[in-house]
């Protein structure tokens, strides 16, 4: 199949690491882009749960760009910290925050809270749009089981990776384990394993 062929979606998103990820789970059979290659700002994103938000992203970006609309809204969920960061994952620190900034401000509440550590999940919705006004997405979950730490380990990845410690023995961060391996066990990769069978079941039954 040759890249004029490639069916081609949008990924509501300017991460530019996320959609790294996303093409390695994806493939190489879709021709992905993302929000800044259109032209785009990402939405608002004042939804109360993951899926009101990755709808709103997928939504816009199916309506400005015409095209078929992949939105991924995740988050890492303390329940000992009241479920926080939650959906402000990405902002827990401050609008804007850097990833390292949001880890730190985990770190403090942990501290403020009195834990070296809590179990933790991280949770990835994915939502799949046709088009602007597909009033029957696709929507797949994942979640990957895990602890919080106040102590870093690790380079790769992204997000609350670094902090984000792996059972059964707890000892390895996900930002310590190789991408592909990440993505046979995360949040995003069992998501996005979801959503493909659901797509496919949806194209043998038109």
């Amino acid at each position: 199949m040759t890249d004029s062929q490639k069916p081609r979606w949008v990924i509501a998103s300017n991460n530019k690491k996320k959609l790294a990820e996303l093409q390695m789970l994806l493939g190489d059979k879709i021709e992905l882009s993302t929000l800044a290659d259109h032209g785009i700002e990402s939405p608002e994103e004042d939804g109360l749960t993951f899926i009101e938000n990755a709808l709103i992203k997928a939504r816009a970006a199916a309506e400005v760009t015409g095209l078929p609309s992949l939105a991924d809204d995740s988050g890492i969920v303390v329940p000992a910290l009241k479920g926080a960061p939650g959906l402000y994952s990405a902002r827990y620190a401050y609008e804007g925050a850097t990833d390292p900034e949001n880890n730190q401000a985990l770190i403090k509440a942990l501290q403020d809270a009195g834990l070296e550590y809590a179990q933790a999940h991280y949770h990835c919705t994915i939502v799949f749009l046709r088009h602007a006004n597909d009033p029957d997405p696709i929507i797949a979950q994942g979640h990957w089981q895990g602890r919080v730490y106040t102590k870093e380990q690790g380079e790769g990845g992204f997000g609350y990776d670094p902090m984000f410690y792996l059972a059964p023995d707890f000892t390895t961060t996900s930002a310590q384990i190789p991408a592909t391996e990440k993505a046979a066990i995360s949040h995003r990769g069992i998501a996005i394993r979801e959503f493909q069978k659901k797509l496919a079941q949806f194209e043998a039954d038109l």
